[in-house]
């Protein structure tokens, strides 16, 4: 059984790690991280792919979580008959959503970072936000936040760094709460089929 999984390319690299430490024959076909930030055009994106992909493997999967669709995502993988990673967001995922829910009860104005956004930071946030052409727009964007929590899966000391530095950038306090990719690997389990 080949199963093809159109996914977030912000966890990409997660998924193609967790399939071969489980050896599922998978094909990963990424959408560009950047459609965060337009999230109005995730869905038309997936069904795209989904409707190119139709009739290569045996079965397909959908590796979002609804990322802002406001349910759109979910019209279409209804309309494919596939499933997706549940959730609101990708830290439902690694995190757990009641992790989640704590952490915004505890602080409403938390920032969330993954390793992909920790990574990426200035080409993701600050360039995509024109925050290094337009420094004076930082209290627009972010004045209500009160916190960085970096949800790590595989923390090193370059991306310790780098999420220090994206803390800086955006002068809030960071958390760093490792959480590994264990919660990503049981919501993949679930949405995979290989009978």
């Amino acid at each position: 059984m080949r199963v093809g999984v159109v996914a977030c390319g912000a966890i990409a690299t997660h998924i193609a790690q967790i399939a071969e430490r489980r050896a599922w024959p998978i094909t990963i076909y990424p959408l560009p991280p950047l459609l965060h930030n337009h999230p109005e055009k995730i869905a038309n994106e997936v069904d795209r792919l989904l409707t190119e992909l139709a009739g290569q493997h045996d079965s397909l999967a959908v590796a979002y979580a609804d990322c802002g669709t406001y349910g759109a995502i979910d019209e279409v993988v209804t309309r494919h008959n596939v499933l997706r990673l549940a959730g609101n967001h990708c830290y439902d995922i690694f995190a757990g959503k009641k992790e989640i829910e704590r952490l915004m009860q505890d602080e409403p104005g938390t920032y969330f970072l993954t390793d992909f956004l920790v990574r990426s930071f200035h080409r993701s946030v600050i360039s995509e936000l024109g925050l290094d052409r337009y420094p004076d727009l930082l209290p627009d964007y972010f004045g209500n936040y009160r916190r960085i929590v970096w949800l790590a899966t595989s923390p090193s000391d370059e991306l310790k760094r780098s999420a220090a530095e994206a803390a800086v950038a955006l002068e809030l306090e960071l958390e760093i709460r490792l959480v590994g990719d264990s919660g990503l690997e049981r919501a993949l389990a679930e949405i995979l089929t290989f009978s």
